[in-house]
């Protein structure tokens, strides 16, 4: 079953998407800031996992899990840099 994952505040869409270009840049992948969700298939590439456009059952939880953490990681690293750096202050 598929899951819709849906940010809490529905106006951050914008800036969590140049957000995500911004740390994708940043570690080396060529991040559109206006679609940042195309960066996963540079990832998969990367990492040697079949994504293709549409249908992606037949990957494993892993591969899939290789893919979204690699680009979640990111963000959830860098938002984490952030905090410490606004708490330093």
């Amino acid at each position: 079953m598929a899951r819709r994952r849906r940010l809490l505040v529905p106006e951050a869409q914008v800036a969590m998407k140049q957000f995500k270009a911004k740390v994708m840049a940043e570690k080396g992948y060529h991040a559109d800031p206006s679609d940042p969700d195309n960066v996963k298939f540079e990832v998969a590439n990367e990492l040697n996992v079949p994504l293709k456009k549409g249908y992606n059952g037949t990957l494993t939880s892993k591969q899939a899990g290789e893919v979204g953490g690699k680009i979640g990681g990111s963000m959830v690293k860098e938002m984490i840099r952030m905090a410490q750096q606004n708490l330093n202050k």
